[in-house]
């Protein structure tokens, strides 16, 4: 018997658009957008795109219509709901441009809520391009199939980040210095709202890791016997938490 092709096709491009979308729902699309659907994926009309949107889900448009530098597509069906992310965050003291950037993009992956970012006395930026960070976010979850993007938080200093830290969040932090082994503060505590905290490439000082040890919700944790990378550090709390109280379960 000859089997029935897979509709849509594995290989179907996937985009996300800022719009809330519904059955029949007709959109332009261009810029950058455009070119890679026309020019490198090189559609045709009647051709199949995926489209989430951040608000309702996945579905499924057919391309109605091409132009040189934009197309329209027409939503045909909704594929799957927006799914519902583990409460974690990640809040992360500002480091070198590119590695923050594949911070932003790994832990958009591996499945975090909001991305928290933080300014600490040794970092070595005190800008951050939001739009950036969510490029980053947009084309990881493209490809990965995610269907909620990340928040992301507004710049917050250490001091003022602990002063309002929310009293049902438990804060992991992640301590060079030493703390429980993280697998094991998960087990004597678990709980379905969290936050990991990373510090810069220098790490916190002595003043800032004091006042994070006195926050009630802290917890210093460590992730082992290596001294990791901020980046490393990051996406490895984040894959522990993901497996051991996460959706990885």
């Amino acid at each position: 018997m000859v089997q029935t092709p897979a509709w849509p096709p594995h290989s179907t491009p996937r985009l996300f658009v800022d719009e809330a979308l519904s059955q029949g729902v007709e959109l332009r699309i261009d810029g950058g957008q455009a070119h890679y659907l026309l020019h490198v994926m090189r559609l045709k009309e009647g051709a199949p795109v995926k489209l989430f949107d951040d608000r309702t889900g996945e579905y499924l448009a057919t391309v109605s219509a091409t132009g040189k530098r934009d197309l329209v597509v027409t939503v045909e069906a909704k594929l799957r709901e927006r799914e519902v992310a583990p409460d974690l965050w990640l809040c992360q003291a500002l480091i070198k441009k590119d590695r923050l950037d594949w911070i932003s993009e790994k832990s958009c992956e591996l499945g975090i809520s909001r991305f928290v970012p933080v300014l600490t006395q040794r970092c070595v930026a005190d800008k951050l391009k939001e739009d950036r960070l969510r490029s980053q976010m947009i084309e990881a979850a493209e490809q990965c199939e995610r269907t909620a993007l990340p928040e992301i938080g507004e710049l917050s200093k250490l001091d003022g980040l602990l002063r309002d830290w929310p009293s049902d969040r438990t804060l992991l932090f992640c301590d060079e210095r030493g703390g429980i082994p993280i697998a094991q503060a998960l087990a004597a505590t678990p709980s379905s709202k969290a936050a990991i905290l990373i510090g810069p490439e220098g790490g916190f000082s002595d003043e800032e890791n004091a006042a994070i040890r006195a926050v009630p919700q802290a917890t210093p944790v460590s992730l082992g016997p290596r001294i990791l990378r901020a980046d490393t550090a990051a996406i490895a709390a984040i894959s522990i938490w993901m497996a051991v109280q996460g959706d990885w379960r």
